[in-house]
């Protein structure tokens, strides 16, 4: 696995989101580029990635890209490709970046599975190495009983090594969770100060809702015709 950075800003804020449950990780810190004014500053690339890209904008999207945004000192990671195995491979890699960009805190997004979540809500908790007040003023609770795993686990235990803290946000489908990542943006915005608006996840997360159901609402009517169907050839 290899680090690029053509450029290396001290004393930085990182934030990391990866592809995981609802694709928060993914779909916050692709917000965060899209409502911050960044330029890419450097790659991380591995030999078991898969040889697949995405095109954007007439732009193709590298699966591993750093980003960095002068205004709040942050250096945004957003990552679009399969990560299962090299887990522990990108925790180093993570720890390498932070020491030469001498970060203050790197903090981890992950969606995790909520039981009993009400239609519309989304409980978000954090999980800190780095003694904080501002943790009290975001409003959010700390996690006090769980189990983490992927890449946020692998840094959790080389605390020693990195200045983590984890936000994690409730959500209860694998498939893309907008209002989840909505919740994230909503309590970094409040602990960093970005003055970003989440609202457009929501909005987003409401349309995507709609279409599912429309789908679903049409996948049940061809399965009703289809079995009406069967009965009156059997008949």
């Amino acid at each position: 696995m290899k680090i690029e950075l053509w450029k290396k800003p001290q004393n930085v804020t990182i934030i990391e989101g990866f592809p995981g449950f609802g694709l928060v990780g993914t779909i916050s810190t692709e917000f965060l580029l899209d409502h911050l004014e960044t330029v890419k500053i450097g790659s991380i690339w591995f030999s078991e990635m898969n040889p697949i890209v995405a095109v954007h904008d007439k732009k193709v999207i590298d699966p591993l890209g750093i980003f960095y945004n002068k205004k709040y000192n942050l250096v945004i990671l957003h990552t679009i490709t399969n990560i299962k195995g090299v887990e522990w491979k990108l925790a180093n890699v993570l720890e390498e970046m932070a020491k030469k960009l001498k970060a203050k805190e790197v903090i981890s997004i992950e969606g995790v599975g909520a039981v009993g979540k009400e239609k519309g809500g989304c409980e978000a908790y954090y999980y800190s190495k780095i003694k904080s007040k501002k943790w009290d003023k975001v409003g959010i609770k700390p996690l006090e009983e769980g189990i983490i795993m992927g890449v946020s686990a692998s840094l959790l235990l080389k605390a020693d090594k990195v200045p983590i803290s984890c936000i994690f946000a409730e959500t209860k489908t694998g498939l893309p969770d907008s209002r989840a990542a909505a919740k994230i943006i909503e309590v970094l915005d409040k602990y960093l100060g970005l003055g970003v608006d989440y609202k457009p996840l929501l909005k987003k997360a409401e349309q995507f809702e709609e279409k599912i159901k429309t789908i679903v609402k049409k996948a049940n009517v061809v399965k009703t015709n289809s079995e009406e169907r069967e009965i009156s050839y059997m008949g």
